[in-house]
């Protein structure tokens, strides 16, 4: 394990981030927020392992990320689904790594809530399934696990809240009409109150389409392979907001090019990065000013 490089706010480590974990000591992470490798068919460049093996592979990063967080932090999870092999089926992998690490007598972790990822540029695969034989659509979901340690986490929606649409400024204007509704709601006077922006639902919708940017220029331009599955700026940007205030220290064990400590570091949150794989390491080194020359020299 070795640090690579730091800035006024991170540090990101090259190692296995299961034995860095150990070294932490209990309770001092606000936030941990990854995306590992999903238990894909195909090998990836990035290492993954089969829908098989998932559950008990990823249990002892689990256990270790459920020491070191605050009693009110929390765990988000970013997990893809799986087809079963020769077969235009799904496997139920991801849910059955909920169901462990959820497990009302053994497990680590409350359901705080599930939220999904909507990634409207998904190319359209498996293609045998999607585009061949076209028997199936295209998977364009993730869903994203939002784990804690309390049912009371800490979190507000205050620090995520969207602009009003076009018809919801309307309705403010004019106001709404309370009473019972047909689905057995009640709506009060209350709820024509303005409040400073309406509370965003549980679905992410992002596109991870951008090709161009200084972390890949940079990456490029020193002969550094660019991480093939990088993160999308919206999620982490999402839930670091909504789950931790600035001077928290935010983790992420499965760091690939560290979108999360980019992220984190405009944010003003403290952070560390750990990922395996040193040449991801050092090329994420660029999203950073001044930092990735620095490595390249030494």
């Amino acid at each position: 394990m070795s640090l690579i490089y730091k800035t006024n706010l991170g540090k990101a480590y090259c190692g296995d981030s299961l034995e860095l974990m150990k070294t932490l000591p209990d309770r001092s992470i606000d936030l941990v927020i990854t995306s590992p490798p999903f238990a894909l068919r195909r090998k990836k460049s990035y290492g993954n392992v089969s829908a098989e093996e998932y559950s008990n592979w990823l249990w002892p990063f689990g256990m270790e990320i459920c020491r070191i967080l605050k009693k009110n932090g929390s765990f988000i999870l970013d997990i893809g689904g799986s087809w079963n092999k020769r077969e235009p089926t799904r496997t139920l992998y991801h849910f059955d790594l909920l169901l462990k690490l959820c497990d009302s007598q053994n497990g680590l972790f409350k359901l705080a809530q599930e939220f999904y990822w909507y990634n409207p540029a998904k190319m359209p695969a498996p293609a045998q399934w999607v585009t061949i034989e076209r028997i199936r659509v295209k998977d364009s979901v993730n869903p994203i696990w939002w784990l804690s340690k309390t049912s009371r986490p800490k979190a507000t929606n205050r620090r995520v809240l969207k602009p009003y649409s076009k018809s919801m400024e309307i309705l403010l204007r004019k106001g709404y009409n309370a009473g019972a509704r047909p689905s057995g709601h009640i709506v009060s006077g209350k709820w024509g109150k303005r409040q400073m922006g309406s509370i965003p639902s549980n679905l992410i919708i992002a596109a991870n389409t951008g090709s161009r940017d200084n972390y890949i220029d940079a990456c490029r331009k020193h002969n550094l392979e660019v991480h093939p599955a990088r993160f999308v700026k919206a999620i982490p940007e999402f839930f670091i907001k909504f789950l931790t205030k600035p001077g928290d220290i935010v983790l992420d064990p499965f760091s690939g090019s560290n979108v999360v400590g980019e992220v984190s570091e405009n944010l003003n949150r403290k952070w560390i990065s750990i990922e395996i794989n040193k040449a991801y390491v050092i090329g994420s080194a660029f999203r950073f000013a001044g930092i990735g020359e620095t490595i390249i020299i030494k």
